[in-house]
């Protein structure tokens, strides 16, 4: 479970919400059915235009299941269990592959074709193809937050603008003007809310996934090969330190060594 997540949009509305109460307003004066429809309903179904129906449903589902369970593993974390794994093919073989529990699914895929005798070129194939697709399913998602968050302050317009409608046309009934401008307040709140609050930094947080997890299958990839091609876990080891910035290399050399 990713807290991060949880922790910044939960805050987010709890600072809201301790705004209102410190201003010495109560919360049910900030709740009304025609702001929700028209910000949430509208930003749901103009985003649901720009995608086919099970694209939109996919890329949604994919989005909230990325950001709220964080499986990552780092690139420090990957290259110990990628040299850990090379270690278990140079004395036991390919097969000895069958006997060891790994966590993460790409890598544990890799192992797989290995322990099952795949060609380099088939596993490089069969790899890269899988990451470029679960990249693509982030970077969907990515957009169809990013379009929410767009049109969310747009459809807060239109609803300021129904509520203004409103408040003007009943202008001889002065019962009608009070509800009509809170409408029109209410729906601007609602779409900075939803935009600034939820839907932007779900957008950002699947953006930064999808380039971590891009890195870091890639180095899977790297390793998978080079422990297919017979390389020793020091060279592996040698091999994949790249991936990670200069001050963390040395640390994990010293634990190598």
């Amino acid at each position: 479970m990713d807290f991060a997540t949880f922790l910044g949009i939960g805050g987010g509305f709890g600072v809201l919400v301790l705004a209102v109460m410190m201003e010495g307003s109560k919360l049910s004066q900030f709740m009304d059915l025609l702001a929700t429809n028209v910000v949430i309903g509208g930003a749901l179904t103009t985003t649901l235009a720009r995608f086919t129906l099970g694209g939109f449903l996919s890329a949604f589902g994919t989005g909230l299941k990325s950001v709220t369970f964080n499986h990552h593993v780092s690139a420090r974390e990957m290259i110990e269990k990628i040299s850990e794994l090379a270690d278990v093919v140079r004395k036991q073989g390919p097969l000895g592959l069958e006997q060891v529990q790994i966590e993460d699914e790409f890598l544990n895929k890799g192992m797989r074709m290995i322990a099952d005798g795949f060609d380099l070129g088939v596993i490089r194939e069969t790899l890269e193809r899988e990451r470029d697709l679960h990249i693509e399913r982030l970077e969907d998602a990515h957009k169809l937050f990013k379009f929410m968050g767009d049109a969310a302050p747009g459809m807060g317009m239109v609803g300021t603008i129904i509520g203004l409608v409103s408040m003007f046309s009943h202008m001889d009934d002065p019962k009608k003007i009070g509800p009509g401008m809170a409408v029109a307040l209410l729906t601007t709140l609602y779409g900075a809310v939803i935009a600034n609050v939820v839907a932007l930094p779900i957008a950002d947080k699947l953006s930064i996934k999808a380039a971590e997890e891009s890195i870091n299958q890639t180095l899977v990839i790297d390793g998978v090969l080079l422990i297919r091609e017979g390389k020793s876990p020091g060279v592996i080891r040698d091999m994949l330190l790249a991936y990670l910035p200069h001050k963390s290399r040395a640390a994990l050399m010293e634990e190598a060594a």
